[in-house]
């Protein structure tokens, strides 16, 4: 079989799938020395230790002044790819940055009778960093990445935005990226990836501002180097492996159930494809589907060994057992490919992104729709949510407190200071309310 096949029938069978599950999570901890000294060459030599990394990695004659793409080849991109899929990228970013308009969040105040005045100031941050993969050898760039992590900055006001991502071995970079950021409005792309891209853009170099955030996906290197930045500068967030889950009913059809799987299991081998489901029939025309379709996959090698580690069909008794389950897994995708996906969505707690029906596959939502992919993983959903606007943002709270609001509750913000050994607090209170 493709993958294992497993039955839950309530909380007592959690344990031996969390078991498996977790496994995931192992931390890889091998690379921390290496990234650690990356980012202190790149904090001390700055775009010296930028170009030697560079050199040594990706592209071998890079010098300093190719570290950065004049705004001229980002626009000329543009007439480099073909019209219909400029047109497609075009649409793909005015979705997306109107579901991420939705979320634009505004500064509030409240008066008090007294005077008292209360509320809270939103802001962006000043500068923000993007990191974009060139995918193998530049040639499968994730351009799509580069849209979900640039809009909600733009949205959230963000004013300066430095995008970078590794040089092909000819110092150029994919014309997709260049394209999608000169759509996108960008005009600031350096040459650079990996963990030194990162410390690039936290320390910043002779050719790069530093950022107060980073966003953007890579491989465990960058994961590694942002996780090492963590109370330094805001990351968007430390994501694992992919993962789909799909809560299905007989109503659903195997062939498309094992092309969602499939869907992400070609993403990584510790990517994990979940299918739940309370028809023993489906589960197994499903697995038959997955054989024949990750044969003819160009990364079918890489599917099947997601598939066999981490992938599942689980049988439930029943579909209010099955969002229990899920519930417990806590996907970063969910599929309800269920007759009536709607009367079911109120069970489900812990999802990163939810689709609806069986004409909502998650490459909808990878590529399209408007909400964003970038997603929590390995369970981190139960407490965390996708990437948004407010990442990009910071909140300050506002305080104008009247006299007849310091003479009213003085003697209370004293008393609360003094029981926590506070006695300068409660003075900087009462001397307001000395009688002259």
């Amino acid at each position: 079989m493709p993958c294992k096949q497993l039955t839950y029938t309530g909380h007592q069978d959690w344990d031996e799938i969390q078991q498996w599950l977790d496994r995931r999570k192992d931390p890889d901890t091998k690379v921390d020395g290496i990234v650690r000294e990356i980012l202190d060459t790149i904090r001390s030599r700055g775009d010296t230790a930028l170009v030697e990394y560079t050199a040594k990695f990706d592209c071998p004659k890079i010098t300093r002044e190719q570290l950065t793409v004049p705004e001229e080849v980002i626009m000329g991109a543009l007439d480099s790819i073909p019209a219909e899929d400029k047109d497609i990228l075009a649409e793909a970013i005015d979705n997306v940055r109107i579901f991420h308009e939705k979320q634009r969040e505004n500064s509030w105040w409240t008066t008090a009778e007294d005077g008292t005045i209360l509320g809270q100031m939103v802001r962006p941050v000043d500068r923000v960093g993007l990191y974009v993969p060139g995918g193998k050898g530049g040639e499968t760039p994730l351009i799509s990445s580069l849209i979900m992590n640039a809009i909600p900055a733009q949205v959230a006001g963000v004013e300066s935005i430095a995008v970078t991502s590794p040089p092909r071995e000819d110092g150029t970079l994919n014309p997709y990226i260049l394209a999608t950021a000169a759509l996108l409005g960008l005009k600031e792309i350096h040459l650079s990836g990996s963990a030194w891209a990162i410390g690039a853009l936290a320390y910043g170099t002779e050719s790069i501002a530093p950022c107060d955030v980073i966003a953007g996906p890579g491989n465990i290197f960058v994961a590694t180097a942002k996780s090492q930045l963590i109370g330094q500068i805001g990351i968007d967030m430390v994501a694992g492996p992919s993962e789909i889950a799909i809560l299905a009913d007989d109503s659903a059809n195997p062939e498309w159930l094992a092309a969602d799987m499939l869907s992400q299991a070609e993403h990584d081998p510790l990517a994990a494809s979940i299918l739940v489901t309370d028809s023993p029939e489906l589960a197994e025309k499903t697995c038959e589907q997955l054989k024949l379709q990750t044969a003819e996959l160009p990364r079918g090698e890489i599917a099947a060994k997601a598939l066999a580690d981490w992938g599942a069909t689980i049988i439930v008794e029943d579909l209010v057992t099955g969002a229990d389950l899920i519930n417990r897994i806590a996907p970063e995708h969910l599929e309800l490919s269920l007759a009536d996906p709607w009367s079911h969505l109120g069970a489900i707690r812990h999802a990163g992104a939810i689709f609806m029906g069986h004409h909502s596959p998650e490459p909808v939502g990878d590529y399209f729709a408007g909400p964003n992919h970038v997603l929590p993983t390995l369970r981190t959903v139960r407490f965390s949510s996708a990437l948004s606007v407010q990442n990009f943002c910071k909140k300050s709270s506002v305080i104008a407190a009247s006299p007849s609001y310091v003479a009213e509750h003085g003697d209370k913000i004293a008393r609360l200071a003094r029981l926590e050994g506070l006695e300068a607090h409660a003075r900087s209170v009462e001397c307001r309310n000395k009688k002259s």
